[in-house]
């Protein structure tokens, strides 16, 4: 696999969600830069020799307004 690819929102309690796509792989933090480490940790748990050279964030931003 070269590359795994992570769809990350904004959670309702605050921080920032990130699922794999395609894997189940999941995890959460409070900023994004402490995200990205913990996706890192996760994918390396998650794959043994075979782990993806790229890992992508896919961000989310979903805004509601009155029309």
């Amino acid at each position: 696999m070269e590359e795994i690819i992570f769809l990350v929102e904004e959670s309702d309690e605050g921080g920032y969600t990130a699922k794999g796509m395609g894997v189940s792989i999941y995890t959460e933090a409070d900023t994004v830069e402490e995200l990205k480490v913990a996706v890192k940790d996760a994918v390396h748990c998650h794959f043994d020799d075979n782990r993806p050279k790229l890992i992508r964030l896919h961000m989310v931003k979903e805004e509601v307004f009155a029309a």
